[in-house]
């Protein structure tokens, strides 16, 4: 007896493969998500640039990476249920252009701290809405575009965020370092990528048709049946916050920790290491393939596992206090980064329908945006415990969750493997 989970092989018939743009359209709307990932990770190489330029405090610039989060939940919430509605062009096409909007504010940083969190803020709105619309467009491109396994637009989904995650803070440490004025010509490229994703974006064709007869209300009800409404909340939810929680740490906060040790180079370390951190999160793909089973919780164990392993080597580092040390951290935690969001998007795009796949996908990344906040957290409890211990505590809720959702997703009644309430098994036609 086959599993019913474990393809979506659709074929579709020409019809639909022109509807789609093709089996290679997607790669205009991860163009586009890119743009908006790298907006809203070149911030992060940055900010020991405005500690030093500014000269504000190590608290105050982690509460300006964490604003992100506070502009992000709005956008997602608002973006994902407002794509289902009325496609998703609209959603993204707007989300493009506030992402380059962000950009401009924060270029206005050197005339008053508050530009940057209102850029930091206008940046997570636009993230918010990208990211929802734009992970529900590829995943619905790829389905039927071709014949695919199920979880392919989750990958492609990651893949495309995860690289503008790289490219963005790499880009923007380079010119801070090398360019005049880094304030302002950090942000050039960004501005000039997302206007020139645009045209793709719109020339991308729709997968979802609005419904213009009814008026638009915010509605965050899952509209699941009851099983998978349950693995969600026992499951995905919990999962969630390790998503950002990993890589935000990785990123934002283990660079800082050797910035007296280098000096002039901290700021090109801090930016290295957010590219390896997330190059980690893509290069980890193909292990979460491999592991990837429909009906028991290896992914999710491998994910969490690598996460908890990666904050007990950042601990280790950071006692040590050696950059190579914290290197190897930033990658293994980018590799807890890259499983946790493909296993959840996994999770999500099995649960949803095409009505509320951009609702679910919204509330998925709402939870795991979350962990933005971790580096401010670990900054201020620094006041009472050193960054060693600091770290090794944060990995005792890491193996609580890790513990806590393999026994639910194996043991549950909620566990993966059949069709969704109401819905045929997919078969390849």
């Amino acid at each position: 007896m086959t599993n019913p989970t474990a393809r979506t092989c659709r074929r579709t018939p020409k019809g639909d493969d022109q509807l789609s743009g093709g089996s290679r359209a997607w790669l205009a709307i991860a163009l586009g998500v890119a743009a908006v990932g790298w907006g809203a990770n070149q911030f992060a190489p940055l900010l020991l640039l405005y500690r030093s330029e500014l000269g504000v405090s190590t608290t105050t610039v982690q509460a300006t990476y964490a604003l992100y989060a506070v502009g992000l939940v709005p956008g997602l919430l608002l973006g994902g249920p407002y794509s289902d509605r009325y496609g998703r062009r609209r959603v993204l096409v707007p989300a493009l252009i506030t992402s380059a909007l962000a950009s401009g504010f924060l270029m206005l940083a050197g005339s008053g701290l508050g530009w940057l969190f209102i850029g930091r803020l206008v940046a997570g709105a636009a993230s918010g809405a990208a990211f929802s619309s734009g992970t529900a467009w590829i995943k619905e491109l790829t389905v039927s575009g071709s014949c695919r396994d199920e979880h392919a637009g989750a990958r492609r989904a990651t893949i495309g965020m995860t690289t503008g995650f790289a490219v963005g803070p790499l880009i923007a440490g380079l010119m801070a370092q090398a360019a005049p004025n880094p304030i302002l010509t950090s942000y050039i490229p960004h501005v000039a990528l997302t206007l020139a994703a645009l045209p793709f974006v719109l020339h991308t064709p729709e997968t979802h048709k609005a419904d213009e007869d009814t008026t638009f209300r915010l509605r965050l009800r899952l509209r699941l049946p009851e099983a998978s409404r349950r693995r969600f909340w026992t499951v995905v939810a919990p999962l969630a916050p390790w998503v950002f929680g990993a890589s935000s740490i990785a990123l934002a906060y283990l660079p800082g920790l050797v910035r007296d040790q280098l000096g002039d180079r901290a700021l090109m370390f801090s930016a290295l290491v957010t590219t390896l951190t997330m190059v980690a999160g893509i290069l980890v793909q193909p292990l979460a393939r491999r592991v990837h089973h429909p009906e028991k919780p290896h992914l999710i164990a491998t994910a969490l596992g690598i996460v908890v392993g990666g904050l007990v080597l950042s601990a280790v580092a950071a006692a040590s206090a050696q950059w190579w040390l914290i290197a190897i951290a930033a990658l293994v935690l980018g590799a807890g980064y890259g499983c946790c969001l493909v296993c959840g998007l996994m999770e999500v795009q099995r649960l949803a329908s095409a009505e509320n796949l951009g609702r679910l996908t919204a509330v998925f990344q709402a939870f795991a945006y979350l962990g933005f906040g971790a580096p401010y957290l670990l900054a201020v409890l620094e006041r009472a415990l050193p960054p060693p211990e600091l770290l090794l505590l944060a990995s005792a809720p890491a193996v609580l969750t890790l513990a806590w959702t393999t026994y639910r997703a194996a043991h549950g009644t909620d566990r993966a493997g059949g069709p969704r309430e109401g819905e045929r098994p997919p078969s390849c036609r």
